[in-house]
């Protein structure tokens, strides 16, 4: 019996996939670097070895998964080459793996994790669901007959896939570093969506979704009359979002997540046009949509005190407005205070107007900075080229979040795809101190 070893295993999808295989009885373990990672807890409460990088690491018998962020010249890819172990890339291990199940590849430039847990809770209410989430969380059912997981379009991995169904929720521009610009990202949703092999369920209220075209059939959801699966009569109140749906202009059920904001319904509407399309039981759908907990860093919520903290992992100007709309939906009587830790360098100076002007919308805001990737750890620009274009907008270090505490009911949120946690660590230190 082989050892899956895994080149970066706190990655998010990485993790998770060592789950789904530990889940599914077989050996795992892994290496990374030697810094904690919010995907790293469900790895240790496994009792899945995590060991830093060294060469020794591989041995004769092993099959390595690498991780997309490491070179091929990597010290344990190159020992694994020399001694003939297999070295196979994340993108195209999963895309061998999905083939036993039914599979929903989730894709987007924005909202990927959210629907794809949503939709492995729901699905598994019903079915046998093994699933992949981007926010580090995996789970490999024995008998599952569904395989629900994330699909990234970066740098084209999620090629790679041959689904059953894809929910693609929306496209936009993002990952400069690869994409040269919108339409290039849409020619890359445009050859994924050749590979499904049943069904997709797109967003019809996305301009360039609209346009897509495939082999097979296309079901559209969304607000606007002309989708397949439409929204309608929202109602907000301090539990959650009520709507109903209409399939083909005719009514089909009254739903309530809950949740806040029009990308949450979005995310419910894709999953509840695919289950009607597997005929999946209304009810169980009902009742699974109301029960969800969400995703790790997607509007995670604590309270302390009079303030309320917010953690998500936002980090794209369409994703910051997003959640400072629920947050004023959920919240519509208290200061909204953003806490922004830019990442990378060429998404903050591709999108420097777009930030400031989607942070605009909180009543304070505060920087951080900016936090550079494994691929990019420098740049021209600074936190202060985007703190010049918000008015007021303040700088903020870990050691010193003190500040913070002067917005005495507000609610705090912390953004970012970085290590934007540790500010807020560092924020909930000082409160218990006080």
């Amino acid at each position: 019996m082989t050892t899956y070893h895994f080149v970066g295993i706190k990655g998010s999808g990485m993790s998770a996939l060592a789950q789904v295989l530990h889940d599914q009885g077989e050996n795992v373990q892994g290496s990374d670097v030697d810094k904690s990672f919010f995907t790293q807890k469900a790895l240790e409460e496994a009792g899945i070895p995590i060991l830093p990088f060294r060469a020794d690491n591989i041995q004769p018998g092993m099959t390595v998964i690498a991780g997309n962020a490491f070179p091929d010249d990597h010290e344990e890819i190159q020992r694994a080459n020399e001694l003939q172990v297999p070295v196979i890339r994340y993108h195209r291990f999963l895309g061998d793996f999905m083939q036993s199940f039914t599979s929903i590849a989730v894709t987007g430039a924005h909202g990927k994790t959210s629907t794809t847990g949503l939709l492995a809770h729901v699905i598994s209410g019903a079915k046998p669901t093994s699933f992949l989430i981007g926010d580090g969380t995996g789970k490999g059912e024995k008998a599952a007959e569904y395989f629900g997981f994330e699909a990234c379009e970066y740098r084209r991995h999620f090629l790679s896939y041959d689904p059953d169904y894809a929910i693609m929720t929306n496209i936009d521009f993002d990952h400069p570093d690869y994409f040269a610009d919108v339409e290039d990202v849409f020619s890359a949703f445009q050859e994924m969506a050749l590979k499904v092999k049943k069904g997709i369920f797109a967003c019809g209220d996305d301009e360039y979704l609209q346009g897509i075209q495939a082999k097979v059939p296309v079901v559209f959801y969304g607000f606007a009359e002309e989708n397949d699966f439409q929204a309608r009569h929202v109602q907000h109140d301090s539990t959650g979002t009520t709507f109903d749906v209409f399939v083909r202009h005719t009514f089909y059920a009254t739903f309530k997540i809950p949740t806040y904001g029009d990308h949450n319904i979005l995310n419910a509407l894709a999953v509840i046009a695919l289950c009607h399309y597997e005929e999946i039981d209304t009810d169980i759908v009902k009742e699974r949509l109301l029960t969800f907990e969400g995703v790790k860093r997607r509007f995670s919520e604590k309270v302390i005190g009079t303030q309320t903290l917010i953690d998500d992992y936002a980090h794209h100007p369409t994703e910051i407005k997003a959640t400072i709309n629920a947050a004023r939906q959920k919240y519509p009587d208290r200061e909204i205070v953003a806490i922004f830790q830019p990442h990378t360098f060429s998404r903050t100076q591709t999108f420097l107007d777009d930030f400031a002007e989607s942070l605009g919308g909180a009543d304070a805001v505060y920087l951080c900075d900016i936090f550079g990737s494994a691929r990019e750890n420098h740049g021209k620009l600074t936190i202060e080229d985007l703190q010049g274009k918000i008015p007021g907008a303040i700088l903020i270090k870990e050691e010193d979040t003190s500040l913070l505490s002067k917005h005495k009911d507000g609610v705090l949120i912390f953004m970012g795809a970085g290590d934007i946690q540790k500010f807020q660590a560092a924020y909930e230190k000082h409160l218990n101190e006080e």
